[in-house]
């Protein structure tokens, strides 16, 4: 059972994140100024942090096995370099389909400087909200790796989420290795949300 201060950092991640998504949704016209303080007590009551997704692929092996794994991922309303951190494993919208989602890290966000290992490809900085993706497979070559390699930068607003907690079998699970920092803002999170049962009951492997 969580402790207190646990339940404290949960609440105080729960109302940011209503915070966030209330402003986002009230800047994108989708809500008015009365809506603004309901939706905020409705999504800080209401709901979870976390949802359930489903990868399968070679592309994340070994964080993911190939065989697919059942994914616990920590919603992000709206990224940025505050929320997300290098190194963290995100879900993001596919850049040439966006009703599909990737499962890729962060390996660069704006301001970075990509070098490729192409000597005719020129040297570029990442621009304001931009980030790039690879797979975790080094054993892959860029086109089956389908990452930043093969479609470019990708926008910090298709990022969606983190994924915190990996599942692959009913014995085989445990939490996905981020950016130390995030890891530190998901443990309340993942303490007091991860449900290994209902995990297991909505595997698909």
């Amino acid at each position: 059972m969580a402790s207190l201060s646990t339940w404290f950092r949960y609440i105080v991640h729960k109302l940011e994140y209503s915070v966030s998504l209330s402003w986002k949704n009230y800047k994108g016209g989708q809500i008015g100024d009365r809506e603004v303080g309901h939706v905020v007590w409705k999504n800080l009551f209401q709901g979870k942090l976390t949802y359930l997704h489903w990868n399968k692929g070679e592309e994340m092996a070994p964080t993911i096995g190939s065989q697919g794994g059942t994914l616990l991922v920590r919603k992000i309303p709206a990224a940025d370099p505050a929320r997300v951190c290098v190194g963290d494993v995100v879900v993001l919208k596919y850049p040439e389909n966006p009703e599909n989602y990737l499962v890729r890290r962060l390996a660069a966000i704006e301001g970075y400087e990509m070098v490729s290992t192409d000597e005719k490809d020129e040297p570029f900085i990442l621009e304001r909200d931009q980030c790039w993706v690879l797979s975790d497979n080094e054993a892959l070559k860029p086109k089956e790796a389908n990452d930043s390699r093969m479609f470019g930068p990708v926008s910090m607003s298709d990022v969606v989420g983190r994924v915190i907690y990996c599942l692959t079998t009913p014995v085989d699970h445990g939490p996905v290795q981020n950016s130390q920092t995030s890891m530190a803002r998901d443990s309340a999170v993942l303490e007091v949300e991860l449900d290994v049962d209902e995990m297991v009951k909505n595997h698909r492997a």
